[in-house]
């Protein structure tokens, strides 16, 4: 019988080409786009062809979520737990920017997938292996995490980056009509963000610092301050 131009055999499908083709709609037009309907189209198959291979799109939606922690590089704790965790948080906002769907399912998923897992248990092995103690280590991924997830979210949602991309209109306003009302912003404005090279991602490895200063400090104290 002759095949649907444009539809692709049902053996090849597999889970991995349905979850490819799920971040790749996802990232093109956000969580909002996808559907079974959506992705079947976009894979040239009826809709009934991917319930061979996932459950439903919850299954669908773990297996991305998985797929993006599978794209984390993996702290090592050769280089000692801090650089370690540098590189890791880096590499999480990186995934995080090429998927900004991403950012409000990577913690909310209840059947975490084995790369999920793995990820999770080498971070944690990175500060067990660090001399952090259980509940140190359980806290310190928590408040890594809170920061990196924040600042993408932040970056993902700031109308401009750099001060280039700064409205000139907005720019105007606060040097002729709000500077009285608002000196503070004003002065941000004029001192900081809008001077030359000025980029909101650089804040990222500033504010990372802060975070890995107090995680240090966490490390050596907190065995006396809190019984953990």
């Amino acid at each position: 019988m002759a095949r649907t131009p444009g539809r692709t055999p049902r053996a090849s499908l597999s889970k991995e080409r349905v979850l490819r083709a799920a971040v790749a709609l996802a990232d093109a037009g956000g969580i909002a786009a996808l559907s079974m309907r959506r992705l079947a189209e976009e894979l040239g198959v009826e809709a009934m062809s991917l319930y061979h291979h996932v459950a439903d799109k919850e299954e669908i939606l773990d297996g991305m979520v998985d797929a993006v922690f599978g794209e984390i590089e993996l702290p090592s704790g050769g280089a000692g737990w801090r650089a370690a965790l540098r590189v890791r948080a880096s590499s999480t906002r990186a995934a995080l920017s090429r998927h900004p769907w991403a950012l409000g399912l990577m913690e909310s998923r209840a059947t975490p997938g084995p790369a999920t897992l793995r990820h999770h248990d080498a971070v944690l092995g990175c500060l067990r292996g660090g001399g952090f103690s259980v509940a140190q280590a359980a806290r310190a991924f928590a408040l890594l995490d809170a920061y990196v997830y924040g600042f993408a979210l932040q970056e993902q949602s700031l109308p401009f980056d750099t001060a280039a991309e700064l409205p000139g209109e907005v720019a105007q306003a606060f040097h002729q009509q709000l500077a009285d009302q608002y000196p503070h912003l004003t002065e941000m404005l004029l001192e900081h963000v809008m001077k030359p090279g000025y980029a909101f991602a650089k804040e990222f490895e500033l504010g990372l610092d802060v975070i890995l200063d107090g995680l240090e400090q966490l490390r050596h104290g907190g065995r006396r301050r809190a019984r953990c």
